[in-house]
């Protein structure tokens, strides 16, 4: 009989040994992490602005903003399954409706404190004459879109909560399935309008700010 001489790993070096999937794990979960403090990170850099109004007012709104575009395309996000008849995400779905309506009410409040200082005269630096003089486009284009589509999702994300708080599990049944609907798609227009509202706000900032 041959004999051959088989080398056994010990265990303990076979459990300790890096895996592939187990690098790729930590390597997406190390890159989401750094994505959403970089993407947090954001209206920090209004304390470094020349504007003592951008300072403020600026880094005020600018975190209302974030946080409501993050609660609304979660809740958005959601109302996908909740479309289609998921129970799993009903309950999540009425505080998520409930937060969005407190977050977006605090971010329209803070930004009409900075709207009033927008609206100032060119005498007193005010963004919008000055905007209308150098980038008319701005203005018309992406301020007025701003403007408007912001204040959309505070009536829409009150409205979804008030039913779905009101119906309850009843959503789900047959008979309320046209009501299930166009809460649905109110929450993902609420998610549209928000996300777009960041975003102008965004390009409007880097144009001309408080």
């Amino acid at each position: 009989m041959q004999n051959t001489d088989l080398k056994i790993v010990p265990e303990t070096q076979t459990e300790t040994f890096p895996k592939n999937l187990d690098i790729a794990t930590v390597m997406v979960y190390g890159l989401a992490i750094l994505s959403g403090g970089v993407f947090l990170f954001l209206p920090l850099v209004n304390l470094i602005h020349p504007s003592p109004w951008q300072r403020s007012l600026g880094m005020i709104h600018g975190f209302g903003a974030m946080a409501a575009t993050i609660v609304t395309v979660y809740a958005g996000h959601l109302a996908f399954p909740l479309l289609r008849g998921s129970n799993k995400v009903l309950p999540q779905m009425r505080s998520l409706t409930f937060w969005s309506a407190v977050v977006t009410f605090l971010s329209i409040a803070s930004g009409n404190f900075g709207y009033m200082r927008y609206r100032a005269g060119a005498d007193f630096g005010g963004a919008r004459a000055w905007l209308k003089d150098n980038s008319p486009l701005t203005q018309y284009v992406f301020m007025e879109y701003h403007e408007f589509s912001v204040l959309f999702t505070l009536p829409l994300a009150v409205g979804s909560a008030w039913v779905l708080w009101h119906y309850g599990d009843k959503i789900l049944e047959k008979a309320n399935r046209p009501i299930l609907a166009g809460v649905s798609i109110a929450v993902m227009a609420i998610m549209f309008y928000a996300m777009g509202g960041f975003v102008t706000g965004l390009a409007i900032a880097k144009v001309h700010s408080l």
